[in-house]
């Protein structure tokens, strides 16, 4: 079977779900159950290392959804992974970054799913004031929902490994 096929047959849940929008529908995309397939989720890190830039010093996930995918690929890759979190941790370090330093490195954000680019814009703003060089975001799915337009407006690129339509296509 290809990759498209088994995340849709894993992720893709019928029933009655009421989306972020407010909207109702019968089918949801449930991110989590491929980030949670431990084999599954190899094989999106494998097919997902080609997409990372040979430039890259540091990979950068995004919380909650990137976390996961960026361990994975840095285990293939065997580039470091950074953590990042939504917002600048207001305790502590009050860090928005996890791990390695990342003031003057080449950095590639790995999101798993991007919907309208805002966690990845939000985070792009601190990177960038603290002169890290964002090189490009990549994920697992783009939903085909403005997140790519978005980010080029920024000047980012996105290099999804499947869109919406690849996961809705492999079904049939």
């Amino acid at each position: 079977m290809s990759l498209a096929r088994d995340i849709h047959d894993v992720a893709r849940l019928a029933g009655r779900f009421e989306l972020h929008s407010g909207a109702v529908s019968d089918t949801y995309f449930d991110k989590y159950r491929f980030e949670s397939d431990p084999v599954l989720l190899r094989r999106i890190g494998e097919a997902m290392a080609p997409l990372i830039p040979a430039e890259t010093e540091i990979l950068g996930g995004l919380e909650m959804g990137g976390i996961p995918v960026v361990t994975i690929l840095s285990q293939i890759t065997g580039l470091p992974a950074a953590f990042l979190h939504k917002e600048r941790k207001a305790y502590g370090t009050r860090k928005y970054a996890e791990g390695p330093e990342l003031a003057g490195r080449r950095v590639t954000l790995v999101e798993d799913v991007v919907s309208s680019g805002k966690a990845i814009l939000n985070t792009l703003s601190d990177l960038r004031a603290d002169d890290v060089d964002v090189l490009c975001a990549v994920c697992v799915s783009d939903r085909q929902s403005g997140g790519r337009e978005a980010l080029a407006e920024r000047n980012l690129e996105l290099r999804p490994l499947l869109t919406m339509d690849d996961l809705t296509t492999a079904a049939c």
